[in-house]
């Protein structure tokens, strides 16, 4: 068994991983390291990519470290010990989102997603997904504001999933991947929860804006989504991730001038998260630093 590691920069992760999973459909194992993201994809000889003999490679525009090993051939163990139950949020403090792959047991006490890792576009354990969720929560132990979410590159359709479970509806997402689109209604249906998604090139124009957007979204594609907000189609509370710590300003520099204040921030490695909302321009931002707890059965 061939193991091939694509190891790039934070902030090249995002496309680099979506071109990976077209070539490997099967699925992609992630490793956050210092300063890097690793992708890894399994397959016998002759059945990966051909990236070359080089170590380094152009993928999605940017170079990239690539390095191919051989492992044993117990691949299909090492997938499922890989991918691990989450848990995000403090269930004994507040609501809390429990995302597993099918195989690992149910827990009935939380807001459960269930995700199969063998998917593309995400599996709720990547840093920027658990922000996103973890200001949804924080809104969830305020009592809301609930009611209608859209989720702008919604992938897998995670966010929203978890939006549903935590008492948002009614519920749209879009993605400009066709088979992100199809992976979202596909999830949703496992979840039993009633979502809408489709295909838009956010970069072509926005949807219509539910009173809660969630965007995880890389920071050029949010400030493209910042420049088509208009005054008759803004959220009342946007969550924005996606984008890298050291990006936080030129982000709430794209928002601000629609009237959207940042509430809220959040932190998990070189990842950040924003929160805005409008008519709170008094209120002052509020720190979080994760609290995501991959296995915890708490």
């Amino acid at each position: 068994m061939i193991r091939l590691a694509v190891r790039c920069q934070p902030e090249q992760a995002e496309l680099v991983l979506a071109e990976l999973t077209v070539l490997a459909p099967g699925g992609v194992e992630e490793v956050a390291g210092d300063g890097y993201v690793e992708y890894a994809i399994y397959g016998a000889e002759g059945e990966l990519p051909d990236l070359g003999e080089e170590e380094a490679v152009t993928i999605a525009g940017g170079t990239v470290e690539v390095e191919a090993t051989e492992v044993a051939d117990d691949w299909a163990d090492r997938w499922r010990s890989f991918h691990k139950p989450l848990l995000v949020g403090d269930p004994k403090s507040g609501p809390a989102v429990w995302i597993r792959p099918p195989w690992e047991p149910e827990r009935e006490d939380l807001a459960e997603v269930v995700v199969d890792p063998g998917q593309a576009f995400g599996t709720g354990a990547h840093p920027t997904t658990r922000l996103c969720i973890e200001a949804l929560i924080e809104i969830a132990g305020r009592g809301g504001p609930f009611g209608a979410l859209s989720d702008l590159g919604c992938g897998s359709g995670v966010l929203a999933i978890a939006a549903g479970k935590l008492g948002w509806q009614p519920l749209e997402g879009c993605d400009h991947e066709v088979a992100a689109v199809a992976a979202a209604r596909e999830n949703a249906e496992v979840n039993g929860v009633e979502a809408k998604f489709e295909r838009i090139d956010l970069k072509a124009g926005l949807p219509r804006l539910a009173p809660t957007t969630v965007a995880n979204l890389t920071a050029p594609l949010l400030e493209a989504v910042a420049a088509g907000l208009a005054p008759d189609n803004l959220p009342e509370t946007l969550i924005c991730s996606g984008l890298l710590t050291s990006e936080y300003d030129r982000v709430r520099a794209a928002f601000e001038p629609h009237g959207l204040v940042e509430t809220g921030r959040g932190a998990m490695g070189d990842w950040g998260s924003l929160t805005f909302a409008r008519e709170l321009a008094s209120c002052a931002p509020v720190s979080r630093s994760g609290s995501s707890t991959p296995g915890s059965a708490a």
